[in-house]
């Protein structure tokens, strides 16, 4: 028996990695029963298993832009596709422009410069 191997000689990284993917399971069969009303950008964070870094790399573009967006917006610049591709851009692959959107727009995150991003989408 060694370190890696408990009494019945099963390693324990296997037992550890085994626990992961039923604790992922489960989170997966809990985000199926919450509606998430109110908590839509929360929720895409959980599906697309973003860590916090990314999140905060998120929080930082959206800080970014929306300066640059109330800086355009005090120089009567109403035409917001640069800011959109920007966006989009930098926005990581893990995520969909529209669906962080609409996300965001509505767990009222970044309001204002959603709504202006919100206006290039074409569909």
């Amino acid at each position: 028996m060694s370190a890696y191997q408990d009494k019945d000689g099963v390693l324990i990284m296997d037992q550890l990695l085994a626990r992961i993917k039923k604790l992922e399971y489960h989170q997966k069969l809990l985000l199926n029963m919450i509606h998430g009303e109110g908590f839509e950008f929360d929720r895409l964070i959980v599906v697309n298993n973003l860590d916090q870094n990314e999140v905060e790399e998120f929080l930082k573009m959206c800080e970014d832009l929306n300066k640059e967006m109330l800086e355009q917006k005090a120089e009567k610049f109403i035409f917001y596709a640069p800011l959109f591709a920007e966006f989009k851009h930098r926005l990581t692959p893990k995520l969909d422009h529209r669906e962080v959107i609409e996300a965001c727009l509505r767990q009222q995150i970044y309001p204002e410069l959603m709504e202006k991003l919100k206006r290039n989408i074409l569909d």
